[in-house]
């Protein structure tokens, strides 16, 4: 067993590892998901070597060859790493040598697996930020149609989970589409600090071998390259940053998911749920239940600690790479599986697995007092101090709660009695419609605002 020793590393080693260590060790399992980012790594770098002379045209039109052979046999199936090959760069190294011979042994001049994994990493992540992009976009649209269709329809707007105010249901969804519109932004940013190129700094201090880390910067399509060495090993600020940004998605998805799951319920029943996205209950024949919304929320918590973890793994760690870098990988790959499939399930929730009951909705909304604010308005219209009209509308309210009527139920007389401004268009002032309808402030919820909102992102998302 001792004689079964890696390859990976130098004759310095007279026996192999204990076969509990090798595995523990090894990171083959999941890291075989940056084959395709390793394999373009290495043609970059390939190249790179023999545009520079460090190795013939030929030697390096070989490897190259080689290195897409590997491809191809990856995607017939025929690339199987096992536990012995502990990663997918010396994976991909032996599996070269077997191909085209002693000139694979020149692929890793000029470079570390250092510079290598954080390469891989930031290749593979620029792409998933890519993607998250588009599945974020994609849940806005889904939002903004619903918007659209329901700009007259009305929802109550609570603070404290206590009715507030009568909104625009279009209003509403839009809040959720700005939301992820940071989030978008967010990752725009990121992806700027993951698209700095690390290949080049080797274990830590650079190389003698007169590379050219431009050539492979371009040949990527980085933006940049990292100035100092130690640096371009060791950061790993970019997959907190992304962490941190999936953190912020996730969390979004869970406030939106919790609104769901409230609004499905028998007390709220403002939504309907479809078959497509519900499933029902074992025991009670009457059950559907929200599971997209309840998973989402429940998922949520996975990306906050990957986030954690990662912060806790870089604070203790010295200059330059250590072996807890690896534990960035399964953290990162998760988290853009969990982000990815939460925002594709609420996407499709919003497109077909709920309906909104229209009649259910309008009632809510014209059975409390969340017209008591209007009151108070109509009475500052007319030139009554706000605070003097607020304390009157409080009153007012206290009194109709005792008795059990709604404002709009008030006699007019009563009104006068209450103050002698209030007029028979009071009732006008009290209707849902007509709230909302007044909140024309920049931002607010009236239709005329709401429309103007739903122009402008029609235009963003559609044109």
């Amino acid at each position: 067993m001792e004689k079964a020793l890696s390859k990976t590393w130098s004759e310095r080693f007279d026996k192999g590892l204990n076969p509990f260590i090798e595995k523990f060790n090894a990171s083959i399992e999941f890291d075989i998901c940056l084959l395709e980012e390793d394999l373009d790594g290495s043609i970059a770098h390939a190249r790179m070597l023999g545009i520079q002379g460090i190795i013939t045209k030929e030697e390096a039109i070989k490897l190259e060859n080689g290195l897409q052979q590997i491809r191809k046999e990856a995607s017939d199936g025929l690339f199987q790493p096992v536990i012995s090959d502990e990663d997918v760069h010396f994976a991909v190294e032996k599996k070269l040598i077997e191909l085209i011979g002693p000139v694979g042994k020149k692929l890793h001049t000029g470079r570390s697996r250092n510079d290598q994994v954080g390469t891989d990493l930031r290749l593979w992540l620029r792409k998933r930020i890519d993607e998250i992009d588009m599945d974020l976009e994609r849940l806005q649209k889904s939002l903004f149609l619903l918007a659209e269709e329901n700009l007259y329809t009305l929802i109550p707007g609570y603070t404290h989970l206590q009715r507030a105010q009568p909104l625009s249901l279009a209003h509403h969804l839009l809040a959720y589409i700005e939301m992820a519109q940071r989030d978008r932004n967010r990752l725009k940013d990121v992806r700027k600090r993951v698209n700095i190129s690390p290949l080049g700094a080797a274990a830590l201090a650079g190389t003698s071998i007169s590379i050219s880390r431009k050539i492979t910067s371009s040949e990527l399509h980085f933006q940049d390259i990292y100035s100092n060495s130690l640096d371009a090993v060791s950061d790993r600020d970019f997959v907190v940053e992304f962490l941190g940004a999936s953190s912020l998605i996730m969390a979004h998805l869970s406030r939106l998911s919790e609104e769901v799951i409230l609004w499905a319920s028998e007390e709220f029943a403002f939504i309907q749920l479809t078959d497509r996205c519900a499933t029902g209950s074992s025991l009670m024949p009457q059950k559907k239940n929200p599971d997209v919304p309840e998973l989402v929320r429940g998922k949520s918590g996975r990306v906050f600690g990957h986030l954690q973890a990662m912060l806790t793994m870089i604070k203790g760690l010295p200059l330059a790479y250590n072996k807890d870098f690896q534990e960035d990988k399964e953290a990162i790959f998760d988290s853009v599986k969990t982000v990815k499939n939460s925002l594709i399930a609420i996407s499709i929730l919003f497109e077909e697995g709920l309906i909104f009951r229209k009649e259910r909705l309008n009632d809510a909304v014209s059975s409390d007092f969340s017209n008591a604010t209007d009151v108070a308005d109509y009475l500052v219209a007319k030139d009554i101090p706000f605070r003097e009209a607020y304390q009157l509308v409080g009153r007012i309210v206290k009194i109709s709660l005792e008795e059990g009527i709604l404002l709009k139920d008030i006699p007019l007389e009563r009104w006068k009695t209450f103050h002698k401004f209030f007029e028979k268009d009071i009732y006008e002032k009290l209707l849902p419609s007509s709230v909302v309808e007044s909140r024309l402030s920049t931002g607010g919820t009236g239709f005329e605002r709401v429309k103007e909102q739903l122009f402008s992102w029609r235009k963003k998302l559609f044109n």
